[in-house]
């Protein structure tokens, strides 16, 4: 037995015979030729073939892997008629007078060359495409078919790399899962598997003498074994039924409503920590991001990031939700989360020190920042801000004054933004007792449930030795709650739950009950909750 670790594209587990599929390469000869401008003519009708071929491609993504997915080859056209490429292949064959076949293979080996060396991790995927390309004009002129993997049954497929194209002319019916040596996260490939929810790896330390032996490929953990023991054989049998199990249930609940029995409907939203996190939200069909954890952004940077990578960030996220409820909340630095550059001082209480909101008050040269990046992003989707940690109506008073001089600021510059719901979160007592004032002032009510058992119950929740004493189904805790719900509908906005008590199925009902409007939990907890929602026979 073999256990290769290797970096997962697609999560899933696959079992079955392993079919190592080895490229014909081609086998390009330098050749002189005289009609110079006979073989230009030649490379163009190639290249129109190319283009005729690329088209059908497309069109067959689209009825496998959806419009998006299916973008890759219309991007390969393009690719084709970039001016640079097409200019190197007619100079290479006019001054040097030399065949087609050996003009296009040493364009797109210089090409795909000056890709992979750049810094940029999606410019260099971009590598592959173009020896894509050139490798389909090549067979065109050669008057070779298409270079597609095909198998009889079922397999793991292996490879050195596999290009778009040859994904996508796979049988699906036989395809288990795929593991290749090459290839990157970005890669298109990549993101046709994660579309088609085969379980890939890349970066697999993978050999030829594989072919033909029994493998497991586990996406969850970036594990491929080669010719299993008996033992490690049944494990994953097991965990592959528990997968396809989940996976029923997601194909199950996907598209239907989170609507209780009798007729209430939740919100059921997402939290992410960043970008990377779409994915999972959209492949767990949850209705919005009911929390968007933006302090990422300076989690990951060496110095305070710029308005415009703010703005990257945050405009990606709300395109790609499409029209969907975004919630960003603002910077919550602190506590747990410290950040080198803000220069924080050492606290003997962090959890109760100088974070989140109280920052960006006192600072507020980095939540103008901040705010001005969000408020350009809204007018690419659906977005709204919540701002953490209030306990007064004063400081939402102040946030108040500080975003409509934001807002101001930008119509002065001509800078377009969309209308932004604005609501707090309530993580402390003191919020959830004059919740009944803060409502006044703001959109909505986002519950964080993980600050606000901690500081009602009075235990530091970073602290293992008090996990007996602590105890989320508090009553005092579902108290808050209840009155915050309550007090939020009295002045006509809605209330949710972001923190973690939002995935408890176990209250999921409770919540309906007293009145909550919105869940938003992790990508994977969407619907367990759902089904939990559905199957609900209270009214509020």
């Amino acid at each position: 037995m073999v256990e290769i670790s290797a970096k997962s594209v697609c999560g899933g587990i696959a079992i079955g015979r392993i079919k190592y599929f080895s490229k014909k390469e081609n086998d390009i000869r330098r050749k002189k030729i005289t009609d110079t401008k006979g073989e230009i003519a030649r490379y163009q009708k190639a290249k129109e073939e190319a283009v005729n071929q690329l088209g059908a491609l497309y069109e067959k993504a689209v009825d496998e892997v959806g419009e998006d997915s299916a973008e890759i080859f219309n991007v390969h056209i393009m690719m084709l008629d970039d001016e640079d490429y097409n200019d190197s292949i007619i100079n290479t064959i006019t001054t040097q007078e030399v065949c087609a076949e050996y003009a296009v293979a040493t364009t797109g080996d210089n090409f795909a060359d000056m890709f992979a060396n750049m810094e940029d991790d999606y410019f260099k995927a971009r590598s592959a495409d173009v020896k894509d390309i050139s490798e389909r004009v090549i067979r065109i002129l050669e008057g070779a078919s298409d270079n597609a993997a095909i198998t009889d049954e079922p397999v793991i497929l292996l490879a050195e790399d596999l290009a778009p194209s040859e994904t996508v002319q796979l049988d699906k019916s036989k395809l288990l899962s795929f593991v290749t040596r090459l290839g990157s996260s970005n890669s298109h490939t990549a993101i046709l598997a994660r579309t088609m929810a085969l379980p890939a790896l890349i970066g697999a330390d993978i050999k030829e003498e594989y072919d033909e032996l029994m493998g497991i490929v586990d996406g969850y953990e970036g594990k491929f074994i080669v010719d299993p023991s008996a033992d490690v054989l049944e494990k994953y049998f097991d965990k592959k039924k528990a997968d396809d199990e989940k996976k029923a249930l997601l194909q199950e609940l996907k598209g239907k409503d989170n609507i209780t029995k009798s007729g209430k409907k939740i919100n059921l939203y997402a939290n992410i920590g960043n970008p990377g996190d779409l994915a999972a939200v959209l492949a767990n069909d949850a209705g919005g991001i009911g929390l968007f954890r933006s302090e990422f952004l300076y989690l990951e940077s060496e110095d305070y990031p710029s308005e415009d990578e703010q703005f990257a960030a945050y405009k990606k996220v709300v395109e790609t939700m499409g029209g969907k409820k975004v919630i960003i909340r603002t910077l919550d630095i602190g506590a747990d989360k410290q950040v080198d550059y803000f220069n924080l001082d050492k606290e003997d209480n962090p959890a109760l020190g100088f974070r989140a909101i109280r920052i960006c008050l006192t600072r507020p040269e980095i939540f103008r920042t901040q705010l001005r990046a969000l408020y350009r992003a809204s007018a690419f989707g659906n977005l709204a801000i919540m701002y953490p940690m209030i306990i007064s109506v004063d400081e939402v008073l102040k946030i108040k004054e500080i975003s409509k001089s934001v807002r101001e600021e930008l119509a002065a510059e001509g800078i377009k933004t969309g209308r932004v719901e604005e609501g707090i979160m309530i993580e402390t007592p003191a919020a959830a007792l004059i919740s009944d004032e803060l409502a006044k002032h703001v959109d909505f009510f986002s519950i964080g449930t993980n600050d606000l058992t901690q500081y009602t119950l009075a235990i530091d929740r970073q602290n293992s030795k008090l996990e007996p004493f602590y105890n989320s189904h508090h009553p005092a805790v579902l108290k808050f709650i209840k009155m915050v719900a309550d007090n939020g509908h009295k002045e006509g906005i809605w209330t949710g739950i972001c923190g973690e008590l939002g995935a408890d199925t176990t209250l999921t009902e409770k919540f309906i009950e007293m009145g909550i409007d919105e869940l938003s939990v992790s990508p994977k907890s969407v619907l367990p909750v759902r089904r939990v929602i559905r199957s609900c026979p209270t009214n509020e």
